[in-house]
């Protein structure tokens, strides 16, 4: 049984939350409290985390951050919740290495489509075959340990920019669309959200750093890998 870390300051929210989570059979744990959770997230080390930005004790994105740096933590799915919706509040979850973004008000029935498409792309990242080691540019991606080197550096990625960097490396030369991008990288389908794919390529060319160029924008389309 999955498992799922509710960090929500609003107990009757997190309540409300975890019941909702339970009927779809997930096991979850809810914390209130934004250090506490930091702690739960290192002890329990759940299979997702949904993480409230405004929290008591440590700020969501503090949590995030910290969550990221540490090894045992860094590669746990989060899913970030908030009441604000100005893109720059999206841009700053995404860049702390939130997976995904839910915005109050939500339906239970978003939240819970949200969570299965980020445990699907988790299991599918399992299942997937092929070679498990090969290389593009200065770029070595490791599928079976979840490693990725550029330029002879090891680099730490969360794992949906994995998940991202593996897709279009696969299908290296082939333009994608940023719709067919969340499709098949974030498992739904929602147009409104193609400002999430930008953030994330931006985020993965940083950490790649000059190897990373290989990632090209297709103006007014998507991305693709060209070498």
């Amino acid at each position: 049984m999955k498992r799922v870390l509710i960090i929500e300051d609003e107990k009757d929210l997190a309540e409300l939350l975890a019941f909702n989570l339970e009927k779809e059979g997930y096991a979850t744990t809810c914390v209130h409290d934004g250090k506490q959770g930091l702690e739960r997230a290192g002890s329990d080390l759940p299979d997702l985390i949904l993480l409230d930005l405004m929290l008591p004790g440590m700020l969501g994105t503090e949590v995030c951050k910290a969550l990221r740096k540490e090894p045992r933590t860094s590669q746990i799915p989060i899913i970030m919740i908030t009441a604000k919706g100005d893109e720059i509040d999206r841009v700053v979850g995404f860049e702390v290495g939130a997976d995904d973004y839910i915005v109050k008000p939500f339906s239970m029935r978003e939240v819970a489509l949200r969570v299965k498409a980020v445990m699907r792309r988790l299991d599918q990242g399992v299942q997937e075959s092929g070679a498990d080691l090969f290389t593009i540019g200065d770029i070595v991606i490791d599928k079976k340990r979840h490693i990725v080197v550029s330029a002879g550096a090891e680099i730490d990625l969360t794992s949906t920019e994995f998940k991202l960097l593996q897709y279009l490396a696969e299908k290296k030369g082939y333009v994608h669309s940023r719709e067919k991008l969340l499709q098949n990288v974030w498992s739904y389908n929602n147009a409104g959200d193609t400002r999430t794919v930008d953030t994330h390529v931006t985020r993965l060319r940083g950490k790649l750093g000059a190897p990373g160029d290989i990632i090209k924008t297709v103006r007014g389309f998507g991305y693709k890998i060209e070498e």
